[in-house]
């Protein structure tokens, strides 16, 4: 815990330098792309006059300059699978990027999925003994929550305090300044699997870049995807990706819950591959302009030409109906959505105020799947577009490209974490200590 506090506040600071000197670059590794955008921060004035367009929701303080997308390689269920391949494909992405932008990059914050991420909610308290809170108030209240034993194999990907509470007062979303006699805080902790974590450090510096931040893409997707009456009411994020479906809830502005199901697009086209006997390039293209997930009666009579270029005469002219299509997708988007029906259910979801549930992510863009997505995760069901920001190209604008504009009002407008904050030294002991405590009282 201590080794990755001092990371994570490095990689904080690089992030500031970086913004200061004005370019950074997103880095959005997916299982079916890999999207970078170079940033430029240096505020809105200066592109008011050429772009006619006032300060939107506060996401006017940069510009995206350069824009790249390259096929993903080596990559599943959103992990890191063949480091090489991995490697040419971040290198393309960013050279193309850096092309677009003339400017070259040397810091990129990157966001990805999968991993097994698992969330915690901790809660600690001190006291204050009638004094304004300040900064170091707050530091020694998220030292106060008691961190239970992830594991040797799992890292803390976020730590954000979620809520406050000032004696009677709860709610509060940033108590300093306020006087109280007790502070006590809830914070909401997502860790992941090591591996997954150290093979993006290690493929990034191999890419000669320096990792400014790390971000879960279901955090991301739902920052960009939701609106503010959504984050602030409670809404779901499901980032429908390629290899995997990255689902996320926020309330009050903050996320309170991550999860991910290994399943997403390119298990669809699989089965396409599979059920009609085709490539998996020839299953990709089928999708993306013939597929759906509800059937009609013009369905049967709708034919499609699967195309090929095998040789055989008779192979490569065969023709499916639309119907038959559809019926070797829908299963499993329906297996992907009961997955996710799971996942509320254990978190709690049906409890929240407002159920609203956002599909985003590429594999969101198949017709009728909110009609579907209703009937199974519940009435409330909408197709999420990700914000717009400055500069960025038409074709990015695409509920594809969720999770890299997500990383954009991440990295311009991160939310405070345990490691922005001077955690007294002595605390991580003290925990333990604590812990023990309570088990030699329970225990004699």
């Amino acid at each position: 815990m201590t080794d990755l506090y001092q990371s994570q506040r490095a990689m904080r600071n690089m992030r500031r330098a970086a913004m200061q000197r004005g370019v950074i670059a997103v880095l959005d590794i997916g299982t079916s792309k890999i999207a970078c955008l170079i940033l430029r921060f240096d505020g809105p004035e200066r592109f008011r006059e050429t772009d006619g367009v006032g300060s939107m929701a506060g996401q006017s303080s940069f510009r995206v300059i350069g824009a790249a997308t390259t096929r993903s390689r080596g990559v599943r269920f959103g992990e890191i699978h063949t480091m090489q391949e991995t490697e040419r494909a971040i290198r393309t992405a960013v050279q193309a990027a850096q092309k677009m932008a003339q400017v070259r990059v040397d810091h990129v914050i990157a966001t990805f999925g999968g991993a097994r991420p698992r969330s915690y909610g901790l809660a600690g308290e001190i006291d204050l003994g009638g004094v304004p809170v300040n900064e170091q108030d707050v530091a020694s209240v998220l030292a106060a929550c008691d961190v239970p034993d992830f594991g040797h194999e799992r890292e803390v990907l976020h730590a954000q305090p979620v809520n406050f509470a000032l004696d009677h007062r709860s709610g509060l979303g940033d108590p300093r300044g306020q006087i109280g006699n007790r502070l006590a805080c809830d914070m909401h902790v997502v860790t992941v699997e090591a591996a997954a974590v150290q093979n993006i450090l290690h493929c990034i510096k191999r890419c000669d870049l320096e990792l400014a931040g790390l971000a879960s893409s279901a955090y991301v997707s739902g920052i960009s995807s939701l609106v503010e009456d959504e984050q602030e009411l409670g809404a779901a994020c499901i980032d429908l990706g390629g290899g995997a479906t990255g689902l996320s809830i926020f309330m009050k502005k903050h996320m309170i819950y991550a999860d991910s199901v290994r399943l997403g697009g390119d298990h669809v086209t699989s089965d396409i591959a599979k059920g009609l006997q085709v490539p998996v390039t020839t299953a990709e293209r089928i999708k993306t302009f013939y597929g759906g997930v509800v059937a009609t009666g013009m369905d049967d009579r709708e034919m499609i030409e699967i195309g090929g270029d095998s040789g055989d005469w008779e192979k490569d002219r065969r023709t499916v109906s639309r119907a038959e299509l559809i019926g070797i997708m829908r299963p499993r988007v329906e297996e992907i959505l009961e997955e996710v029906r799971a996942r509320l259910d254990v978190a709690g979801f049906e409890h929240l105020p407002s159920q609203q549930i956002v599909l985003t992510g590429g594999c969101s863009q198949i017709p009728g799947l909110d009609g579907l997505a209703a009937r199974i995760l519940g009435q409330q069901v909408r197709l999420g577009r990700p914000l717009r920001v400055q500069g960025l190209p038409q074709a990015a604008t695409g509920a594809a490209f969720a999770s890299a504009v997500g990383l954009c009002l991440f990295a311009a407008h991160p939310q405070d974490e345990w490691w922005d904050f001077d955690i007294p030294s002595g605390r991580l002991p003290a925990r333990s200590l604590k812990r023990a405590f309570r088990w030699f009282r329970d225990n004699w």
